[in-house]
Order: structure tokens, then sequence, then C-alpha cells
């Protein structure tokens, strides 16, 4: 690979001047200049990217890290954030974390140790030493989609109570009495604020809450599969189920299909998030949809504002979703 030391030699200028000249941090005569921008065709000669960056204290590079890059909702996410950032002349490095803190934790050094210029987050885990991890960065954060306590950040998400109870009410108003709950993992602020628009949807209607109505997932659809099967035992089947992301639903509705049984037919499902494929399950899925393009510009245009200067306090950007009427959902073949 070449090095600036190849391109001086073979444009007969010093290292010095090749700096200057691709900088533009000094004067270079035009002939010197198209000497260099020949060696440096001629050569292949690639800048340093580190080197760059301890000059200009900058690297023109963003870190964005998900928990699970499988969820065609992050996807979504990513896209409208790409795109604001590779517009703004900025590059995005994409970690996955797999749910998992420890491997968010190395993560955060690996971007730490890239001189990354800001970071967007949707983080696993609400461990306190996340929150000291994140400000040791020293870096403008924005955090999406799951807020951490203690931590003074920027923060875009949506109304995550408002969606559940909203789908809730949807199922309560074809009829359903006994709604069941496919909840996400402990300790996360979407799981825990979905499951309670859940409950206070069913409060509102003056409906008791049956014994197993809730079962766990882990936003994957073998979680939605698992915790359906959980519920299809209970000898008080429910009649419909919200579900906290539609990854999860769809494995729900996979585990009702291989009990011989049918969807709106049998039992109505409902889930969370509007993923593209939500359109194009048998049958298609209602859903809450979360505006996902909405939160990736949004959330691209907070780290622009911290990154330009034009602005010191933290703001929360809470967006509102909009129920998704599908064939999924449907009156109970039998009220109860």
């Amino acid at each position: 690979m070449a090095t600036i030391k190849d391109v001086a030699l073979h444009a007969g200028v010093s290292v010095t001047t090749v700096s200057h000249a691709l900088n533009g941090t000094r004067f270079v005569s035009e002939e010197a200049k198209q000497r260099i921008e020949t060696a440096v065709a001629t050569l292949g000669y690639v800048p340093s990217a580190i080197a760059r960056s301890l000059k200009h204290n900058s690297t023109r590079t963003l870190g964005m890290m998900i928990p699970n890059n499988s969820n065609p909702y992050f996807a979504e996410i990513i896209r409208g954030v790409e795109s604001q950032c590779f517009d703004a002349g900025y590059n995005l490095v994409l970690c996955n974390s797999d749910n998992d803190p420890e491997k968010q934790s190395c993560h955060l050094r690996v971007l730490a140790e890239r001189r990354i210029d800001g970071l967007i987050l949707v983080a696993s885990g609400a461990e306190a030493a996340l929150a000291s991890q994140l400000e040791s960065l020293n870096v403008p954060l924005v955090l999406v989609d799951r807020n951490i306590i203690g931590l003074d950040s920027d923060l875009v998400q949506v109304d995550h109570t408002s969606g559940s109870k909203m789908a809730t009410d949807h199922l309560i108003q074809l009829g359903h009495r006994n709604i069941a709950c496919i909840s996400g993992p402990a300790g996360l602020a979407p799981s825990t604020e979905r499951r309670a628009g859940w409950k206070l949807a069913l409060q509102a209607a003056g409906i008791d809450r049956r014994e197993g109505d809730v079962a766990r997932g882990d936003f994957t659809s073998r979680g939605g599969f698992n915790a359906m099967q959980t519920l299809l035992a209970r000898n008080d089947r429910p009649t419909a189920v919200f579900v906290c992301n539609d990854v999860m639903a769809i494995g729900a509705m996979s585990a009702i299909h291989q009990a011989g049984l049918s969807v709106p037919g049998d039992i109505s499902i409902v889930g969370f998030d509007d993923i593209e494929l939500a359109a194009y399950t048998i049958p298609p899925l209602t859903t809450i949809a979360q505006p996902k393009k909405a939160i990736g510009v949004g959330t691209a245009e907070l780290l622009l504002e911290r990154l330009s200067g034009g602005r010191t306090q933290t703001r929360q950007l809470i967006l509102q979703p909009e129920l998704i009427v599908r064939q999924s959902s449907a009156a109970p073949s039998t009220l109860s």
C-alpha cells in the first residue's frame, strides 16, 4: 500500500507539501498540485483517516449500535439514519450487540478507539455501568427507542404505552374479552411500556386479567412462537393476543397454525412496529405502525445538530404511533 512518502517521492516534492496539498492547509502551486494528484492516482494512495482525525479532530464517522440486526424494524430505522448522515458528509459504522450487554460494551470500546464523532444507540440492558461508559465516550449521543435512566441524552422514540393501548382497544372494540399479551424481554423500557398500555386498556374496559395471560418473549420470531405455545396450553385459551412486536407476532401466528387453529378465526393477533413484511403475512398482520422513517431522520438530525454546535440542551422527540388494521384481527367467533 502506497504511503505519503511514496507520493512525495513520485511527485518530486516534500511530504509536508503533499500533506498541505491534500488537506488544503497551505498554498501549493498549481504545478505541484498537479504532480501530486497524478502521483496519488498512479500509486492508488488513500490518505489515513486516523491521521486526518488527529489533525482535524474529526473523523466524519458516526457509530450506530442496534440490538438485533435480523429484525427488519431496525433495518428500516438505519435506512433513514444513513441517508441523512451520508447527505451531511458522514460515514456510518454499524454494530450489532445481539442483545448482549457485554458485547455492547466491547463494541463501544472499539467505536471509541475509532474516534467516532457521535453515537446513535438502541441500548441492550440498562445497567448503571452502561450510563457510565457512555458518559466517558464524551461524544454527542442520541438514544433510540430505549431510554437509559440517569443519562442526560437526546432521545427519539414513539409513545409505546399509547400504541399498545390503541392495539388492545381495537381488540376490545371487536368484542374480545380474553386478551393475552406476549411481552418482550424484562428490563427493557419498550417491553414495560407496551405491556403497561395493554393493562391500561383492559382496566379502562373493566376487563379482569386472567392468570397466565402474559407470556414473555425475546423480540424474535422463535420467542413469539414459544410464547404462543405457552398461551395455547392454557385451559382458558385467549381469543386474541397483543404481541409486543411484529417479529414475535409472526412467530405467534406460526404456532397457531401449527396447532391446527386459524388467525383470526380462532385467535386474533395484533403486533407492534409495522415492519414491511407485516403486510405480506398470511393473513396480513394488524399492527401498530411506528413512523420508522421519521425516527431515522429525526435521530440523525438531532445528532447533526449537536455536531454543528447548534444546540447544547438535550431534546426528546416522542412520536405518535398509528393503528393499521389488516386481516389478522376480527370479532371472536364466540363472545365471552
